[in-house]
């Protein structure tokens, strides 16, 4: 048992993930080298042919045989062919006359009969691949030129199959060069899942983001309860130094006022019988934190809400990043601030959770990738950035919810399931 939940873990799970990603690197290395490898080899082909043609096409015995007549050139190119063949690595090399008529050939008896391949209509060079009596070949044509007047052509040609054959030497080659990748890329995916262990341990993946989720819970509800608590101090002591002054109709009148503030929320919260007391608790908190930041609060609970599914640290999550992004917003944007949250009844039982700010909105270009991991439009702090709304989209859609983001104003909406109520 102990095993397989290391296996499961995330470390393992991140290891899994870059081993696969080497693996395909590493075969698509090799393919790579193989491609790159025959098309070297075929541009080596066609040098070599080209090379071999021109040179014969520019001999004077050559010129002065095919002027001569086919039996007489025969008799005296056919063994030049012949040696120049074996000497030059290449497969074939047919001269024949102006009209395409063979005067040598591999196979002698093939000579006298008439060339297959492509004759240039100009008397110009021509590489092309085409299927002879030798099979498909790489060649290259030439004309024989004696005074300006086309006397002949030579042909040179190497086949496919010996091309092919060019490649099994670099094999090895490419295999060890995609083994070196992979062996590489492997050993690096063991440092990060040494790291990854260091920083998550065992821990199944699904544990690693509920424990981010508590952290973002508990530093939302820290926030929210430090600004409900500095709020209620600076009254606090507010009133008792109007009571040292005496104006006492003052003091009484201040925190009758604190009272009716705070009254009105609680009573929205608690009205929401089935909702999450967890979540009202963070409302609260939210509310003197807008106040302490300069920005109007709204909330609207509908008391008839169903309880999400989520539970209470994936909640206080939700919601609580949701309004941390957009008193952020507001209090940066133009007057007047405003930040509107909003829980409601949704379709079939679910629940609706939204949030809505005066802020100055996200620009379109980032619009896409404010899910992303580690984006922010915000500069970094000691918490880090790029954190919450990834985190809240990953717990929105674990839950079998969805999240979207509107505009004008900005206005971020989470659909939820509800929880059947007994």
């Amino acid at each position: 048992m102990a095993r397989r939940g290391v296996m499961r873990s995330a470390a393992s799970r991140v290891f899994a993930v870059l081993v696969a990603v080497v693996l395909v690197a590493g075969v698509l290395t090799a393919v790579l080298l193989v491609l790159d490898a025959q098309r070297s080899a075929r541009v080596e082909a066609e040098r070599v042919t080209r090379s071999v043609s021109e040179t014969l096409a520019d001999l004077p015995e050559v010129r002065s045989a095919l002027t001569s007549g086919p039996s007489a050139a025969t008799a005296e190119l056919q063994p030049v062919t012949e040696r120049i063949t074996r000497s030059a690595g290449v497969d074939f090399i047919t001269i024949m006359t102006a009209d395409g008529i063979r005067v040598t050939h591999r196979d002698p008896g093939q000579i006298g009969r008439h060339y297959l391949g492509t004759i240039p209509g100009t008397p110009v060079a021509r590489t092309e691949e085409f299927t002879g009596t030798l099979g498909p070949s790489v060649r290259t044509i030439v004309p024989v030129l004696d005074g300006g007047r086309v006397v002949g052509w030579v042909s040179t040609g190497v086949t496919v199959e010996s091309i092919g054959s060019t490649l099994l030497p670099r094999l090895p080659y490419a295999i060890g060069i995609a083994l070196a990748v992979t062996a590489a890329g492997v050993v690096g995916a063991l440092v990060v899942r040494r790291l990854t262990r260091r920083v998550t341990g065992d821990l199944p993946a699904r544990e690693v983001r509920d424990a981010v989720s508590s952290y973002e819970s508990v530093r939302t509800l820290g926030e929210a309860l430090r600004a409900q608590n500095h709020e209620h101090g600076n009254r606090m002591h507010t009133a008792v130094a109007l009571i040292e002054l005496g104006r006492t109709d003052e003091a009484v009148e201040l925190l009758t006022e604190t009272s009716r503030q705070s009254q009105a929320l609680v009573d929205q919260v608690t009205a929401a019988r089935a909702g999450d007391p967890t979540v009202g608790a963070l409302l609260l908190g939210k509310a003197a934190q807008a106040a302490e930041r300069g920005v109007e609060w709204e909330a609207v609970l509908d008391p008839e809400t169903p309880r999400t599914t989520l539970s209470a640290v994936d909640a206080v999550s939700v919601v609580g990043n949701l309004i941390d992004n957009a008193l952020d917003a507001a209090a940066a944007g133009p007057e007047p601030r405003w930040v509107r949250f909003t829980l409601a009844p949704g379709d079939a039982g679910g629940v609706v959770v939204e949030v809505a700010d005066s802020g100055d909105g996200i620009p379109q270009g980032t619009r896409e990738r404010i899910f992303e991991p580690g984006f922010s439009t915000k500069p970094a702090d000691e918490t880090g950035r790029g954190v919450g709304l990834p985190l809240v989209k990953a717990i929105v859609e674990a839950a079998g919810g969805t999240l979207r983001l509107d505009a004008e104003p900005t206005r971020f909406r989470a659909e939820l399931p509800g929880r059947e109520t007994p």
